[in-house]
């Protein structure tokens, strides 16, 4: 018997021994106070969502859990263009008009022939009166879109300068996704640190003979703002600079015409509590709420790190970080500029009914 239970010992170390990073799940011992928030404080507006393919089932659906969390308006980014745009804002608000806002979107189709940019600026003209609130750039643009030569086309292209022109003549906001992640271009090896993450999926790795530099393709989106003063630029998952929140408040407070948004970012914000709360201070009128992907258990993560001070918890998805988060704690009226004031103020035609004040 006692050889047995020695055999299962050794047994067990060597199963430790041999374990895996990603079958490696610690359970913290610590053990400090606690304050899950299911619900966010005050009512919300999600401007980096997309919905596809609606049933008014499936609507009813949506908004019942959109209640659940306290979530107010949802931004689909995904209207696209003409009948189509036409059909999804039907489709979402035909019986919730107050609860949704729809941004069309484009195609590079033909960007090479003599008109393009006019024609598709005309195009977006009439997905605004049609009722679209804003235009939505998806992350091909600058990265794997190409032009009839095969050649990248870049997101300071300026083919598409009365595109950006007619946003700022209607007021509409850009919701523009540039580039990925830092790490997905640099090489997958022990240092990089979302090594795990291009295991599982090294579809996202970016490699350096089929890609630009990340530096390459976030300066060609850098100049872009610069040269559209006057367009009102969102950027996507705090510009994927939120390991750098300092380069980010430079570019912001260098272009007022800049804007941003957390979504998909929250891991980046919650290991770094002191700093990111100094910074959504100083940046409160220039940040707006965002998540992504629609599942609603995993909000509740972005409210704790948001409106707690709690330490040493939980993220949702191991790829995107093997740390822990700690809250930001944020004052109330920063809250409500991030959850709706600034949404509120930026994207034309929400209703501010049943925020307060």
């Amino acid at each position: 018997m006692k050889f047995l239970a020695a055999a299962l010992v050794s047994a067990g170390a060597l199963l430790a021994q041999t374990l895996s990073i990603e079958e490696y799940e610690p359970k913290s011992t610590l053990v400090v106070p606690q304050h899950p928030v299911p619900r966010a404080k005050y009512p919300f507006i999600d401007v980096h969502n997309h919905q596809w393919e609606l049933t008014p089932q499936k609507v009813d659906k949506l908004v019942a859990d959109m209640d659940s969390i306290n979530l107010r308006i949802m931004v689909n980014l995904s209207g696209g263009s003409g009948d189509e745009l036409k059909k999804m804002i039907a489709a979402l608000k035909s019986r919730y008009e107050n609860r949704f806002a729809v941004f069309a979107n484009i195609s590079y189709k033909g960007i090479d022939d003599p008109g393009y940019g006019e024609r598709t600026a005309k195009q977006l003209e009439r997905d605004f009166q049609a009722g679209a609130q804003g235009l939505k750039i998806f992350k091909d643009f600058g990265m794997d879109a190409k032009d009839s030569r095969g050649q990248r086309i870049h997101a300071d292209d300026s083919r598409l300068d009365p595109v950006w022109a007619m946003c700022a003549k209607w007021k509409k906001p850009v919701l523009i996704h540039t580039g990925e992640p830092a790490s997905f271009f640099q090489p997958h090896d022990k240092n990089n640190e979302r090594w795990l993450e291009l295991k599982q999926f090294p579809q996202r790795a970016r490699p350096s003979d089929r890609y630009p530099s990340w530096e390459t393709i976030m300066g060609e989106q850098h100049h872009l703002f610069a040269s559209h003063p006057q367009t009102i630029f969102i950027n996507a998952h705090l510009g994927w600079l939120g390991g750098n929140l300092a380069e980010l408040g430079r570019l912001m407070d260098q272009m007022p015409n800049i804007y941003t948004e957390i979504g998909a970012v929250l891991a980046e914000l919650g290991r770094q509590p002191h700093f990111a709360r100094e910074w959504f201070i100083r940046h409160q009128d220039r940040v707006l709420f965002g998540k992504d992907s629609w599942e609603p258990s995993e909000y509740p993560y972005y409210f704790r790190v948001l409106e707690t001070a709690d330490e040493y918890f939980d993220y949702y998805r191991k790829r995107h970080a093997f740390w822990k988060m700690y809250g930001l704690d944020l004052p109330d009226e920063v809250l409500k500029k991030l959850y709706y004031k600034n949404a509120l103020r930026i994207v034309p035609g929400l209703n501010a009914a049943g925020f307060p004040q």
